[in-house]
């Protein structure tokens, strides 16, 4: 397995090396081994979780306050543009935003470390995105901030087709730096 930085700091692509035939494929979808050698604590993980959006689907953005949550993220079925929003204000990225294409051909792995915005839109019919979490949810500690906020200006490839109450009620960025500042 394959481990790239990105120019988001912490953010690392973790790429498996998917073994095909003509059964189908086989392919590693976690390795501790590989985790532990990027600096991830695979032991860290408390909770995996899946969620299932349709064609234009927009989950996010969403965060954590407090101490955060580092997030193992990869799209198990279709296609989904994966997007991430650095809120650390001592990092050298904060406000940065950057986005990925996960799938299920290529089967790459997003490592999210504390102290980011995440958000995703189902690029097909169907998008399965699976999560590794480093902590149990406690809602008095989410963060969230508007797809459409015209200060981070986010380039989503699709027409939003659906979204949920909370995500449409999400604050803007403006606000979110003043409570975390």
């Amino acid at each position: 397995m394959q481990v790239d930085a990105t120019d988001l700091t912490g953010v690392l692509l973790f790429r498996p090396e998917p073994h095909r035939d003509d059964r189908g494929l086989f392919t590693r979808t976690f390795d501790a081994a590989a985790a532990r050698e990027a600096g991830v604590d695979p032991d860290a993980f408390v909770q995996d979780s899946q969620s299932r959006s349709r064609l234009g689907v927009l989950r996010g953005l969403h965060g954590r306050a407090g101490a955060g949550e580092a997030k193992l993220v990869r799209c198990a079925h279709g296609v989904v543009h994966d997007v991430l929003v650095d809120v650390r204000p001592s990092s050298p990225t904060f406000g940065q935003h950057r986005a990925f294409r996960l799938n299920d051909v290529d089967f790459v792995n997003l490592y999210i470390p504390a102290g980011f915005l995440h958000g995703f839109q189902s690029l097909t019919d169907i998008a399965d995105v699976c999560y590794r979490i480093d902590r149990g949810h406690d809602l008095t500690e989410d963060l969230a901030v508007r797809y459409d906020d015209p200060e981070l200006a986010i380039d989503w490839p699709l027409p939003v087709s659906i979204l949920s109450v909370r995500d449409a009620a999400a604050g803007s960025w403006s606000e979110l730096q003043s409570r975390i500042g």
